[in-house]
């Protein structure tokens, strides 16, 4: 997997060649190329912003730094491209260009599988104030597949922490870019659920003891209470999740335990709106008395 990052502040992306991350650029599995758009402007004080169009606050990325910067890495890519064989399926050989915005398609796991097995070269272009002048975006569908992508519905400074996050989910996908391949199989996300909780030594820390199960050797047992939990913890945490999993991936025992959980909830709720329709009452009670007029004496 190649990736190529256009940002004012390469080194916020240093980190990237840390961990586990950074073997596998050195092991060949993952190239990381960061360009510093500054390198593209070609004014006095390096200039790569203005202000708008039409007035408003904040300043607009300027589109020639951008150009200029995304022409180098086409170049540089179709160089590199490898010979494509007289039999080979026709496809769209342009590199994907990844547009970090809150108004991009929500980024998630099954995603991270789609661009870790479909692609070999992602570049990402994340912005910084207002954004890129839209021209750029417009001309890039002429030579990349042009994706925005959001991480969730809120705000950055920049792209910058979208993109490394990005890169994390995907590059772990990649298969020899993880220490321990097993660890893929039932974390969150991966089979529709949340992780179970994981413990290690000490059995007893501070008063709390690891679950007895863990310690029983019996490993149905373990996996049983490893699905229950999934369950429970998803069920509380991201209940859109239970109501979105297949439901012919939910065996007998795990329909049991989702009628008890719902059960549970029916009986948490029915309290809540007695307790909130007896505080009403009460409320309007002491209101009543608060301009019931004054008893006169006969």
């Amino acid at each position: 997997m190649r990736y190529d990052v256009v940002t004012i502040f390469p080194e916020y992306l240093e980190p990237l060649r840390l961990s586990l991350l950074g073997k596998a650029q050195e092991s060949g599995l993952v190239q990381l190329n960061l360009h510093n758009l500054r390198d593209f402007a070609f004014d006095r004080h390096k200039t790569v912003d203005d202000t708008p169009y039409g007035g408003g606050a904040g300043m607009v990325m300027k589109a020639e730094p951008w150009g200029l910067a995304l022409d180098s890495i086409l170049n540089s890519a179709l160089s590199n491209q490898p010979a494509v064989t007289a039999d080979a399926e026709p496809h769209d050989a342009r590199p994907l260009l990844i547009v970090p915005s809150p108004a991009g398609k929500v980024f998630n796991q099954a995603k991270a599988y789609e661009l870790a097995e479909q692609e070999h070269h992602i570049v990402f272009a994340p912005a910084r104030y207002e954004g890129i002048d839209e021209r750029v975006l417009n001309w890039a569908e002429d030579h990349f597949r042009v994706m925005p992508v959001s991480l969730g519905d809120y705000v950055l400074y920049g792209g910058e922490v979208a993109v490394m996050a990005m890169i994390e989910a995907v590059t772990r996908l990649i298969p020899g870019a993880m220490g321990n391949p097993e660890s893929l199989d039932e974390e969150s996300h991966t089979g529709g659920l949340l992780e179970y909780p994981v413990y290690t030594k000490p059995s007893v820390w501070r008063e709390r003891e690891v679950p007895a199960v863990l310690l029983s050797g019996n490993h149905a047992a373990i996996a049983r209470w490893r699905r229950d939990q999934q369950i429970e913890r998803t069920f509380a945490r991201r209940f859109d999740m239970i109501e979105t999993y297949p439901e012919d991936g939910w065996d007998k025992k795990d329909r049991k335990l989702l009628n008890e959980l719902r059960a549970q909830r029916n009986r948490v709720e029915k309290e809540a709106r007695r307790i909130a329709h007896e505080r009403r009452v009460a409320e309007d009670a002491a209101r009543k008395a608060q301009v019931q007029p004054a008893e006169t004496k006969q």
